[in-house]
């Protein structure tokens, strides 16, 4: 840890008006906000790694983000693409028209350090404990704060029901163009086939054309426990390569784990993290979509939300702001009831070999549907759309399915 940084930071009471724990994402975007919305507000962001955003891709649709919002993003060099994407199934191959967009963690730091004051970044600072009066930092040093949020990662909760999106991502450096023009939001020609023989996933490969001779490869498929055997997914990433006649050397990697929710006691989920007179924001605190894994649309929104509401009431409390982003939690969760019901539907009601088809059906219908879908804003002509048509999954499983509570999470540590 820098002592530089530390001797920046004041110790007197309420030197700070925000101090943010955690540099990823759902951090660095409320930090960026209060920079660019706030600019009295004197906020701290505190990351325990050595560069903010982590080692990660972020990707959306540009219908995604509300246009009102979208500035947010401006500043970062994006991956992009506005002639659309295509997806593959067994019995369906389509291109959809709907722009594209990608984040890589790297220019997520990049950027955000030429922007933000850099006495108000501290990197490879672990944070011990949070309270609502600040941070105490794991060196024992107390910094005070108005007012402190908790950006730090997803927790697994056995209050939660779900499985996991587990992938492995390549960016590749070809030996010649690799001759893709959009990306590959989804290849689920692949075998539908889980590691080491357990039986039948639902697995696709994700592809970006990141320019001319580059290309970023990722391996992804759901399952039951937070594992991963990495060697498994190089050799099908490196196998997806081969097939399409790509050659090269691989320059960066990215793996994760990804929590897919599908139900549970959501306020007892709250509670398990929650500290008094903290706020909680990111994927910590569920905001993410609970079948996709997608968060960037929804840190965003509330990367603005929290700025918006310091730079209207500067006076606000840190309980009032931790009232605040838990109230937006909830209106999140209940918004979100319909994806989590299609998660059980797929996961409980369709055997494991036919879950590709559920996707494959979905992906026929309309584009506009297929946006919204992305978004969290399927309306309800959409929602009966998806649920039309001959079910791909057995009447009496769905029923048990619906009313289900979900398969509990398992919440060993992600390996």
């Amino acid at each position: 840890m820098p002592d530089s940084n530390q001797d920046q930071v004041s110790q007197t009471p309420a030197a700070h008006d925000v101090i943010i724990v955690g540099g990823g994402l759902a951090g660095g975007l409320i930090a960026l906000a209060l920079h660019r919305h706030a600019p009295d507000c004197r906020f701290l962001l505190i990351e325990a790694g050595r560069t903010l955003g982590g080692h990660h891709r972020w990707s959306w649709f540009e219908t995604d983000i509300r246009p009102g919002a979208r500035a947010l993003m401006a500043g970062f060099a994006l991956n992009g693409w506005d002639e659309g994407y295509d997806i593959t199934f067994p019995r369906l191959g389509r291109t959809l028209p709907t722009a594209y967009r990608s984040l890589a963690s790297a220019e997520f730091h990049r950027a955000l350090m030429a922007e933000l004051p850099a006495e108000q970044v501290m990197l490879e600072t672990k944070a011990a404990g949070l309270d609502a009066g600040g941070v105490t930092l794991a060196d024992g040093t107390r910094l005070a704060a108005r007012r402190v949020i908790d950006c730090r990662p997803f927790k697994p909760s056995k209050a939660l029901s779900g499985g996991w999106q587990v992938f492995l991502g390549q960016h590749f450096k070809c030996e010649t163009p690799h001759g893709l023009t959009r990306p590959v939001i989804m290849d689920a020609s692949v075998d539908q086939v889980a590691p080491h023989g357990n039986g039948a996933a639902y697995r696709f490969v994700y592809v970006l054309p990141l320019s001319e001779d580059e290309v970023f490869i990722e391996d992804t498929y759901y399952a039951d426990q937070p594992k991963m055997d990495a060697d498994v997914l190089k050799g099908r990433v490196a196998e997806y390569a081969h097939r399409n006649g790509w050659k090269g050397e691989v320059i960066d990697q990215e793996a994760g784990i990804l929590p897919v929710i599908s139900g549970g006691d959501f306020n007892a989920a709250l509670a398990e993290i929650a500290i008094p007179g903290v706020a909680v924001a990111g994927a910590r605190g569920g905001f993410s979509h609970p079948l996709t894994s997608y968060t960037l649309p929804f840190a965003v929104d509330n990367a603005l939300a929290i700025a918006g509401l310091i730079a209207r009431r500067p006076e606000v409390t840190g309980a009032e702001l931790a009232a605040f982003c838990k109230r937006r939690a909830k209106r999140h969760w209940g918004a979100t009831a319909y994806y989590r019901m299609l998660s059980r539907m797929l996961f409980e009601a369709a055997e494991p070999d036919k879950r590709v088809v559920v996707f494959e059906h979905f992906y026929a219908l309309r584009g506009a549907l297929v946006e919204r879908f992305y978004a969290g804003r399927s309306t309800w002509p959409d929602r009966l759309r998806i649920l039309t048509g001959k079910p791909p999954v057995a009447i009496p499983r769905a029923i048990r399915a619906l009313f289900s509570s979900g398969k509990p999470l398992n919440t060993e540590t992600p390996a």
